[in-house]
């Protein structure tokens, strides 16, 4: 669902900007939420697990006000993630012109592969979790929980980098056409890039908080992004000064407090979930992360080198081909090296080509 929000609003952007202007993107903004809503009506009404509703007005029902008592620091988190994002716009108000739509445009692009990994990633992963913490397993918890960890790490790890080095032929890609000018287009890629800083944090984040809420502790997260937001704005503050001091755009300087802000977060809600579920099966995380770090590292070093050779025109191709490339260079290194993680694909991938050789 949040998948579908991200791209009606760029594809508003891309499809009806270029005639409708701004009222176009006002369009891809009113459809976003409403395809985020209808997306889930059929899994609800006609799926297989389909429920049956029926209207009451039992108020004194004790699991409403359990749900009543979880939810409320839930709201205040999700609060937490869209102040900061909106203190990030009103300190670029005051910034060169173009500073806002650049913030906007990068968070959306960011939000993508977290929206499409992450987010999907903590929705299948928390029932699982819940059902675990019920029965008190917290063994079978943390194997799940830290698998998940280490998958997540396999997908965000190259998109960030991704992110960061084709930041500018990413926004070529999407979003330059029509009244989004080359200009706009560096504007918004510095603004991408710094925020990609953080997508690692965001993703993390999004499967830690479940693991919170599977253990029916709402509070904690909770507090600790309302630190996060703290740091955020006096990073904000702080690091839009420096960057201008630095000859830098400013904007960036905001982008990369809320990086920073976020990867906080993280770290935190990792350390104290930890004694929770009795670790996070360190011993097998660590050395899947040095892997997919040297695997992430050669990615970057190829995609540095022919960043610069990419094609301008059209638009589309150099982000295209860099992508492409990009996660070739990727899979291949972590197939050379032996990331466990990639395994699973493997496995698909050829089964989907033994089928088509039997057919």
């Amino acid at each position: 669902a949040p998948i579908v929000y991200n791209l009606a609003i760029i594809m508003g952007a891309w499809f009806l900007g270029p005639t409708w202007g701004v009222r176009g993107l006002a369009v891809g903004v009113v459809l976003g939420p409403a395809g985020h809503l209808l997306i889930q009506l059929p899994g609800l009404f006609w799926g297989k697990q389909r429920m049956t509703y029926q209207p009451t007005l039992a108020f004194g029902n004790a699991s409403l006000h359990e749900v009543g008592r979880l939810m409320a620091p839930r709201v205040l988190g999700l609060a937490a993630v869209q102040i900061n994002f909106i203190v990030t716009r009103v300190l670029a108000a005051g910034l060169a012109v173009g500073s806002i739509t650049a913030l906007y445009y990068g968070w959306i692009i960011m939000l993508l592969p977290q929206g499409i990994i992450a987010q999907s990633v903590a929705t299948a992963l928390f029932p699982t979790l819940a059902a675990l913490a019920a029965q008190g397993d917290r063994a079978e918890m943390r194997r799940i929980f830290a698998a998940t960890l280490r998958n997540l790490l396999f997908l965000t790890l190259p998109a960030a980098v991704g992110l960061i080095v084709l930041a500018r032929p990413v926004v070529r890609l999407l979003l330059e056409r029509g009244e989004f000018t080359a200009e706009s287009t560096t504007l918004t890629a510095w603004a991408l890039a710094f925020f990609a800083l953080g997508l690692v944090g965001h993703a993390v984040v999004e499967i830690a908080v479940r693991a919170f809420y599977a253990l029916k502790n709402t509070k904690t997260p909770v507090g600790i992004g309302i630190l996060a937001m703290a740091v955020n704005i006096g990073l904000s503050i702080l690091l839009m000064r420096l960057f201008a001091l630095g000859g830098l755009p400013a904007h960036a300087g905001l982008a990369l407090a809320n990086s920073l802000a976020v990867s906080l977060e993280m770290a935190i809600l990792l350390v104290l979930l930890r004694p929770l579920m009795g670790g996070l099966s360190e011993t097998s995380l660590w050395p899947s992360v040095g892997k997919m770090g040297v695997a992430t590292v050669g990615m970057a070093v190829v995609l540095l080198i022919i960043e610069p050779l990419l094609p301008a025109e059209p638009s589309w191709l150099g982000g295209v081909v860099g992508i492409g490339v990009g996660g070739l260079v990727y899979i291949g290194l972590a197939y050379i090296i032996g990331v466990d993680e990639l395994k699973p694909i493997q496995y698909k991938v050829t089964r989907v080509l033994s089928s088509i050789r039997r057919s």
